[in-house]
């Protein structure tokens, strides 16, 4: 069943939508990456456990505030996971959801091959010495059809130029590459690395510019920077994905709304990609951060075009997908 009744997202809303960034909760997950890794060597298991609970209690009290249920603890087994989101994509009428995540790519392969409208990008650590070959086996091997990394955690400048070898298989395999700039794992998360801003990525846009890159949630904290970095690299788009908690942070405040209208003004609609950052039940789909987004793009005046080119079009295009 669809909410209210029978009806589609497109009957309710008015639109065709396409999912651009979402996870597939598995427990082999590791949000934290090797900062975390890190700042356990260095301070000691006790503290890593302090600093993780107060994590999750800054995220209990975001769920709280949009009366979200809390996530299963444990996740449930995989194969239930699977039946989930098959649901939900049913539910919804969605086109298409893209999982960044999954538990490695081999098992996030193994999700994707369950149904025809999910897709699942590459996630492992560009710093591996395997990086580019485990690249190359998770698109032509494993059927995944992007690239997603948390730069935060990474353990050294994403423009280092022992990366390259890796935004040359990304230019040759021809497919799209998320990064997440700005604070990790929301409140009580990661605040500052030498990988926050999302300027780190100038150099590496400009040397690879048949590459798309995607920067999450407006910028996450940064998007003045995000603005400068689109500005500078036509071939840098932007996902409104989120709760963008980080917007009640800023000086002077943000909305919905300002974000919205200021990149639709500057980047301009066929740059920015809708998302929801969807992934634990019992949650689910976020349909409530896709009414938000839908309401405050009508209503800083996007036309119809430019709706469905957000929620749809360019994330199809990105994947090359046909209709």
């Amino acid at each position: 069943m669809s909410p209210e009744g029978n009806a589609s997202i497109e009957e309710r809303l008015g639109v065709r939508v396409f999912d651009f960034h979402a996870h597939f909760p598995h427990p082999e997950d590791d949000p934290w990456g090797e900062w975390g890794r890190a700042y356990a060597s260095r301070y000691g298991e006790a503290k890593w456990r302090i600093l993780k609970e107060k994590n999750f209690q800054a995220q209990v009290r975001w769920w709280k505030r949009w009366g979200f249920p809390l996530p299963e603890d444990p996740p449930a087994p995989v194969e239930i996971q699977i039946a989930r989101w098959i649901s939900e994509v049913e539910r919804y009428g969605l086109e298409g959801i893209v999982f960044l995540t999954g538990g490695g790519n081999e098992n996030l392969s193994a999700v994707v091959r369950r149904h025809p409208r999910f897709y699942g990008f590459a996630h492992h650590d560009p710093f591996l010495p395997n990086a580019r070959e485990e690249l190359y086996r998770a698109v032509k091997e494993l059927g995944l059809c992007g690239y997603k990394i948390l730069a935060p955690a990474l353990k050294g400048p994403i423009d280092d130029t022992r990366l390259h070898p890796v935004w040359e298989a990304v230019e040759e395999l021809e497919i799209p590459v998320l990064v997440h700039f700005g604070p990790l794992n929301g409140g009580g998360g990661i605040g500052w690395s030498e990988n926050i801003n999302p300027l780190r990525l100038h150099d590496i846009a400009k040397a690879f510019p048949a590459i798309p890159f995607i920067v999450p949630h407006f910028g996450c904290g940064y998007p003045t920077e995000l603005l400068h970095l689109c500005w500078a690299c036509e071939n840098v788009y932007v996902d409104t994905s989120g709760n963008n908690e980080w917007m009640r942070w800023m000086v002077p405040a943000l909305t919905l709304e300002d974000l919205f209208r200021r990149f639709r003004e500057t980047v301009g609609a066929e740059r920015i990609i809708f998302g929801t950052d969807s992934a634990h039940f019992p949650r689910g789909f976020v349909v409530r951060y896709l009414e938000e987004q839908l309401r405050a793009a009508r209503s800083v005046g996007f036309t119809e075009e430019e709706i469905q080119m957000v929620f749809r079009e360019n994330a199809r295009r990105l994947l090359k997908l046909r209709e």
